[in-house]
């Protein structure tokens, strides 16, 4: 009988926290996420979820703790890089090109959500994805998430409106 070792997370959060104007606003943050695993951030504005956000696509460095990504740290110099490029830190949920991220019918985030489908990231990062959704579009928006995950990819939401993520039976 042999022992397997257990895989390392993807994702690893390792006490981390992180500032913004000087105050800090999350403090010691664990969280180990796994391939087709995901992360609902939930809060009031100004929280500080998508500072939280931001940190992880590497626009900023955690104030403590590390980050790593396949076991390697991506707040060391020269990882953060590498890091976005995998991420997808490119603002896969921005609307773009003149379109309002507010808009009335939420036509702007319905098309953002399909646009997450071509993508090919191992990870989304969506800040409020469902502010401006109508019901159909919330279950496009949780349909697409659960097929990302289903391929093993991760999701990280940072969101203050409720959204319907399942999580795998343990």
């Amino acid at each position: 009988m042999s022992l397997r070792k257990a895989p390392l997370p993807r994702l690893l959060l390792d006490n981390v926290s992180c500032m913004r104007n000087a105050q800090q606003i999350l403090r010691h943050v664990n969280a180990s996420i796994h391939d087709g695993g995901a992360l609902v951030l939930m809060g009031t504005n100004g929280s500080g979820k998508t500072t939280f956000l931001r940190m992880l696509a590497g626009f900023s460095r955690p104030s403590a703790g590390q980050v790593l990504w396949n076991g390697h740290d991506i707040t060391d110099s020269g990882q953060a890089g590498e890091f976005n490029a995998s991420f997808g830190a490119d603002g896969a949920w921005e609307t773009g090109k003149g379109e309002s991220k507010n808009a009335v019918d939420g036509a702007a985030e319905k098309a953002a959500a399909r646009r997450l489908l071509a993508m090919d990231r191992p990870i989304w990062l969506l800040d409020e994805p469902s502010v401006a959704l109508d019901t159909e579009g919330l279950k496009l928006l949780e349909y697409i998430i659960a097929e990302h995950r289903k391929k093993g990819g991760i999701v990280i939401v940072a969101t203050h409106q409720p959204i319907e993520i399942e999580m795998p039976c343990t």
